[in-house]
């Protein structure tokens, strides 16, 4: 069956989704599902949501509560840091678990996606649009693809970087590492910015980029770096 890419948008859930059409449906259904997990959740534990700290969950909170927990816990930041990055990696769950063989959910910038071709994966640092593409290729595991910025969109940051870039195979983590990176890097120093891309580069963690200005800094095993058109229509609109 042929590939569809449609936006849901559910409450301030936003997900550019890519997958046969007969997915839909499963998508939409697991993402009002996780999300009225967490809501719940959040109505009886509020501190769960404004707090920007590591923030210790009981033992029979629902599964995505305490996934948030603990990745955001590596990364030094609160549960919520990590919130779309969950969403993304639960969606695209659900999806292979119903047969889905090539799915990309990307949540404002946070992707999962289990691809059966090569994609490119366009990255996006504003006004500093630089057409850099990662290009990646089928493998047996999940892809996460999380981004964070300080100069692109609402979500909070502490940070100056244009983009931080985080790639691993756990979606979750690699959410709150991008957010934690972003908010560490406050000077356009190269070294510095080296240094702290080095401090995360933590187990699981497969590859980081940084985009400051003309500065960019990179490390891990990264995939294919290539030229792509970057269109900011699609990313902005919402």
């Amino acid at each position: 069956m042929a590939i569809k890419r449609t936006k849901i948008k559910i409450k301030e859930t936003i997900i550019s989704l890519i997958c046969e059409e007969r997915f839909i449906p499963i998508a939409e259904k697991e993402i009002i599902n996780q999300r009225k997990l967490l809501e719940d959740y959040i109505k009886n534990d509020p501190l769960f949501k404004s707090t920007l700290k590591p923030y210790i969950v009981p033992y029979n909170a629902p599964e995505i509560v305490k996934r948030m927990a603990v990745e955001s816990a590596k990364a030094g930041v609160g549960p919520m840091a990590c919130v779309a990055g969950a969403i993304a990696e639960y969606t695209l769950k659900a999806l292979i678990k119903e047969g889905a063989k090539h799915a990309i959910v990307d949540n404002g910038g946070d992707i999962a996606m289990k691809i059966n071709h090569p994609i490119i994966v366009g990255i996006y640092s504003g006004e500093n649009v630089c057409n850099i593409g990662l290009k990646f290729y089928p493998c047996d595991s999940i892809i996460g693809i999380c981004t964070s910025s300080a100069t692109i969109g609402h979500s909070l940051s502490f940070g100056k970087a244009d983009a931080v870039v985080v790639i691993s195979k756990n979606v979750t983590l690699a959410d709150a590492v991008a957010t934690s990176l972003c908010n560490s890097i406050k000077q356009k120093d190269r070294k510095i910015i080296e240094e702290n891309i080095e401090s995360f580069m933590m187990d699981e963690i497969d590859g980081i980029m940084v985009f400051y200005g003309d500065i960019i800094g990179l490390a891990g095993n990264l995939p294919e770096i290539v030229q792509a058109e970057i269109d900011p229509i699609l990313i902005t609109k919402g």
